[in-house]
């Protein structure tokens, strides 16, 4: 499956300075480097913060995170912030796990860490239907 990308820029009102990011489908290592090539160019020093909104995100691996992370981080260093909304559980789950290790660690590899959140993901609803 691919990953549907959509940006809006919001350039009035309350949300002025904001950008959101509607995410469909699989964010994985094919997919990733689309959304930091249509994402980084809008991260104008405008912009102060991005939404994600990841209501029909399917799937995550490290390489998705890695491109969450480098757009949180540009934001923060000019003082704006990410978030991210409406989360499938399985997604929210690969976010705790992240919360839970920063700074550990514990895999072997890249592939052994998208292994492990492909199983955890796929699993989702045996373990919590």
């Amino acid at each position: 499956m691919s990953l549907e990308i959509r940006i809006q820029n919001n350039t009035g009102g309350p949300k002025a300075g904001a950008v959101t990011v509607e995410l469909t489908g699989r964010l994985d290592t094919s997919t990733a480097p689309d959304l930091e090539r249509r994402l980084m160019p809008t991260l104008t020093p405008a912009v102060k913060t991005v939404v994600f909104d990841l209501q029909n995100l399917n799937f995550i691996s490290s390489a998705g995170l890695r491109v969450f992370a480098s757009a949180r981080k540009l934001l923060k260093d000019r003082g704006g912030q990410a978030a991210f909304v409406n989360m499938q559980p399985q997604i929210n789950e690969v976010f705790e796990i992240i919360r839970a290790l920063p700074g550990v660690a514990v895999f072997r590899d890249v592939a052994e860490f998208d292994a492990y959140l492909a199983a955890r993901q796929s699993t989702y609803d045996e373990r919590h239907g």
